[in-house]
This record gives C-alpha cells, structure tokens and sequence, in this order.
C-alpha cells in the first residue's frame, strides 16, 4: 500500500483511490489503483455511474469424476 497520490495520465489531475483485488495462490489480494478522471475536459473523463461496473467472476463449473 503506497502513499503516492494517483494521477490522471491523461490530464494530470488526482484521481480518487480505488481498490481492485485479484486472487494469489487461492487468497483474494487488494491492489489500491487510481480511479475514473473527473476532470470533464480530459480526454479520459468518466460520467458518473458509466463504465465502472466490473463483470463478476464466474464460479467454475463443477467437474464430473469418473467413478
């Protein structure tokens, strides 16, 4: 976890902090990254409520064992 403020690397203005996560040897791990650019006269600007749903991952299916 870093202290470092994020940054539009577009427009250079701060971002807010969001958590991401990702699972490491069957443990879910937290990734702090910068978030959507709120500046509405950058070319990365995000509206708010678009683009921010990430898909849930899809459980996998159970296998059949060969009895």
């Amino acid at each position: 976890m870093g202290s470092q403020e994020h940054v539009c690397p577009d427009c250079g203005q701060p971002v807010d902090t969001v958590v991401k996560r990702h699972k490491t040897l069957g443990a879910w791990v937290p990734t702090w990254v910068g978030g959507p650019c709120r500046n509405p006269d950058c070319a990365a600007f995000a509206e708010e409520g678009a683009g921010h749903e990430e898909q849930p991952e899809q459980p996998e299916a159970p296998t059949a064992k060969n009895s």
